[in-house]
């Protein structure tokens, strides 16, 4: 059994997750926390979050990978089953936690993951635009 690190890199990620209310890419996580340390550390702290389900990843309608906090609360099976928003104006992605999606697969398919993605204005950009 593998024990978790929890170094001072890891602990400022979290806080940053803690701390938004919509995804992050890999280089806004690395803006936010400066100097504390490289880039490659960043990648290999989100591998271990996605697979501890603490964080789950989003691929955005252009390819872009975003994060967002997992909001699962002790669930036994976790499952992302989702939509997620991306506003085309301010390019922010937002978990919708309420909206799930649907879908009706041939039969001998397997599904082991879900990406999806609605996309449009969110109601900051929809609101500053009335």
């Amino acid at each position: 059994m593998k024990t978790t690190r929890n170094t001072a890199a890891k602990t400022a990620v979290l806080e940053i997750f803690g701390k938004s209310k919509t995804a992050l890419s890999h280089t806004e996580i690395q803006k936010q926390i400066g100097d504390l340390c490289d880039r490659v550390t960043i990648y290999r702290i989100l591998d271990r979050l996605v697979n501890d389900d603490i964080v789950h990843k989003i691929v955005n309608l252009d390819g872009t990978v975003k994060y967002a906090k997992c909001h699962h609360h002790a669930q036994r099976v976790h499952i992302h089953n989702h939509a997620h928003f991306s506003c085309e104006n301010c390019l922010e992605i937002t978990c919708l936690e309420n909206v799930k999606p649907s879908y009706i697969l041939p039969h001998n398919y397997k599904v082991n993951d879900i990406n999806f993605t609605l996309s449009g204005l969110c109601p900051n950009c929809l609101n500053s635009n009335n």
